[in-house]
């Protein structure tokens, strides 16, 4: 599933993260602990396991969201949708295995009556949130490699 691309508002940002890809997924599909790690997610409820058609209640920034996923490849790509105050998402992740790492590509689409009269408002905050996600998943990663090579040794 992709984003939709003829929504008012659209962004997508990568990063590359040296580290098995194992390790990415795990993080982002462990989706009850983002809040620890996730400055901008406030608190995570999901109380079944991921698979299609579930769901997760979640506040970002103090949003409250009900996401459902859309689509699971193991390692591969992640979507789900998402509703908050009227406004429809839909967000996107892939996971590319690269030689010293993973390149992860985020991308997520704004619907809404609201978002048609801010769009550049709104195309503002959707790419700061995605940096800032992609940030915070990086730092996770690496902090939980660094964790699991210490204790091989």
């Amino acid at each position: 599933m992709t984003i939709n691309y003829n929504a008012p508002v659209t962004c997508n940002a990568e990063i590359f993260i040296p580290v098995p890809i194992d390790i990415v997924w795990d993080v982002q599909t462990n989706i009850s602990e983002w809040s620890t790690w996730n400055k901008d997610v406030n608190h995570v409820q999901i109380n079944e396991s991921i698979s299609i058609g579930s769901t997760f209640r979640w506040k970002a920034k103090g949003l409250k969201i009900i996401s459902t996923f859309k689509e699971i490849k193991p390692q591969t790509d992640l979507t789900w949708t998402g509703r908050m105050l009227g406004i429809r998402a839909i967000h996107s992740w892939s996971f590319e295995k690269k030689e010293g790492g993973v390149l992860v590509k985020t991308e997520e689409s704004f619907e809404g009556f609201i978002i048609k009269l801010m769009p550049f408002i709104f195309r503002k905050i959707l790419r700061k949130s995605l940096q800032s996600s992609l940030d915070a998943l990086y730092a996770e990663c690496i902090r939980v490699n660094t964790l699991r090579q210490s204790l091989l040794f």
